[in-house]
């Protein structure tokens, strides 16, 4: 069975509704999912796990959040080497630069990102947007 870390950072609570249904999809594949704030873990301990799935939206000019997410991405990314990660978050402006930036550094740190890509969703998640989220959870277990 597969050891599962949801991690997310959520403004208005659009990418936690994402990290909910990820981490409800991976559950009922059969995964062990903790499903954690990024201000409740390391990067430590996020490393200890088998599978990443790291939720985080696009943050002003499409970056990510800076405070708490960016600061433990950093530390997180040298660790990633080998990972099965997938990525995914909530935008309202934009292309998704903020996720194509972040997929490339995922995949540079040595990563494989599930999916090949990240998801992402515009504003608040429609059903068919959690859907999406609950498929990529299936997918991490």
């Amino acid at each position: 069975m597969s050891k599962v870390a949801v991690i997310y950072w959520s403004g208005t609570g659009n990418t936690k509704m994402m990290a909910e249904a990820v981490s409800e999809g991976a559950k009922n594949a059969g995964a062990d999912v903790s499903l954690l704030n990024v201000s409740e873990t390391s990067a430590a301990e996020a490393a200890s796990f088998d599978v990443l799935a790291l939720g985080c939206p696009a943050m002003g000019g499409e970056v990510l959040e800076e405070m708490e997410f960016e600061p433990f991405f950093t530390e997180l990314e040298s660790k990633l080497s080998g990972k099965k990660v997938a990525l995914f978050g909530s935008y309202g402006w934009g292309d998704g630069q903020w996720m194509r930036d972040w997929q490339e550094r995922t995949s540079l740190a040595g990563a494989e990102i599930i999916s090949g890509e990240g998801l992402i969703l515009n504003e608040t998640p429609d059903e068919s947007g959690l859907e999406q989220c609950r498929e990529l959870g299936k997918q991490l277990a």
